[in-house]
């Protein structure tokens, strides 16, 4: 769960709309991971974090969701390593300011002008 203080982080940025919201979903995806982590003792993949899901009791109401929730968050893991492995920090230890340093780093990449 994204605290209020993450969210101001998030929003205080000059991103574009778009490029803050995937930083949001990257920050939920990271705190969900984390507290799976944490009630695991490990990383969580597969089995492991679908049954950290099912303990939830607001995904209990449509258990349906679970297998895309497990799905997504699978997906954003492998892009919080990636993140993580160029900052040099296990992906689990990162934290809001470094998803919005990566998020500027993105954004400032793509508006660079071409080289000739």
């Amino acid at each position: 769960m994204l605290s209020e203080q993450d969210l101001s982080e998030l929003e205080s940025t000059l991103l574009p709309a778009l490029e803050r919201h995937h930083l949001r979903l990257l920050a939920h995806s990271l705190r969900c991971l984390q507290q799976a982590s944490a009630q695991a003792g490990e990383q969580p993949e597969g089995e492991r974090l679908r049954a950290w899901a099912e303990r939830q009791p607001n995904l209990a109401v449509d258990p349906t969701f679970i297998p895309v929730l497990v799905e997504q968050l699978g997906k954003a893991s492998a892009q919080l390593e990636s993140i993580g492995q160029a900052i040099g920090k296990p992906s689990l230890e990162l934290d809001i300011a470094d998803l919005v340093r990566w998020g500027q780093q993105q954004a400032d990449e793509r508006l660079k002008p071409p080289h000739n």
